[in-house]
């Protein structure tokens, strides 16, 4: 009787197994594991348009290039032109010199004066830092040329880590799909030859644990592929269906 009771809760209890490893199989099978995963090179693409250090880089570069543009001109603020207007009552003196005498004539008058010029100035610190400045600005640039290449050299390494392990992901969890599919097909066997009296409690239990490790074993690549993809949809900003 005891014998009989320990039968039927194994059997319920492997029943139950069996059915949450069915619903896992047919929440993903192999099409829906199957996506279509873009071209690496399209993927590297939207990753440096998409990545906001490599923009921080770009703009970077056209600030240093604007300040070697400014070092270079900045010789052109001691050159230029200067007028200046004056409108009022201004005194007006002259002489009159004769054979004899000189005549002394002053008279007030409402008028528009103006004058324009140009100038030249030469600061010696200028003149002597000029090579100098520009050097250095150069040298700016240079190395912020660089640090940007260097980071689009890292974001495109990441992106083909990224892409070979989804791949590999992918393939992986087709495999476990696979293999959980011949396990339910060989449990749901068992599981008739367990009614019939064919097989004893214990090959029922190891077949039913085998199975249940198979299915943690999807469920763990499942996981693992899902992450794999959302990083590279993040890393790119391109969404993979």
């Amino acid at each position: 009787m005891y014998k009989i009771i320990a039968m039927l809760f194994v059997f319920n209890v492997a029943s139950k197994d069996i059915n949450a490893q069915n619903n896992i199989e047919s929440s993903m099978n192999t099409n829906s594991i199957s996506l279509l995963i873009p071209q690496l090179n399209e993927l590297i693409d939207s990753a440096l348009v998409h990545n906001g250090m490599v923009n921080y880089r770009k703009l970077e570069i056209e600030a240093k290039e604007s300040n070697l543009k400014y070092k270079r001109q900045y010789w052109t603020t001691n050159f230029g032109v200067q007028a200046d207007t004056r409108y009022g009552t201004f005194n007006n003196f002259s002489s009159i010199s004769g054979d004899n005498s000189t005549v002394n004539l002053a008279s007030n008058t409402q008028q528009l004066n103006y004058n324009v010029g140009l100038y030249l100035k030469i600061p010696v610190f200028d003149v002597i830092n000029r090579k100098s400045q520009i050097k250095q600005a150069k040298a700016e640039l240079e190395q912020a040329r660089s640090l940007a290449k260097s980071q689009e050299d890292e974001l495109r390494e990441l992106v083909i880590r990224y892409y070979e392990d989804l791949l590999l992901k992918q393939n992986l969890l087709e495999l476990r799909a696979s293999n959980l599919g011949n396990a339910r097909v060989n449990m749901e066997m068992v599981e008739k030859e367990f009614k019939n009296g064919l097989i004893a409690i214990s090959e029922y239990v190891r077949i039913s644990d085998m199975t249940s490790r198979i299915a943690a074993e999807f469920s763990e690549a499942k996981s693992d592929f899902v992450v794999t993809k959302k990083l590279l949809e993040n890393l790119t900003g391109v969404e993979i269906r």
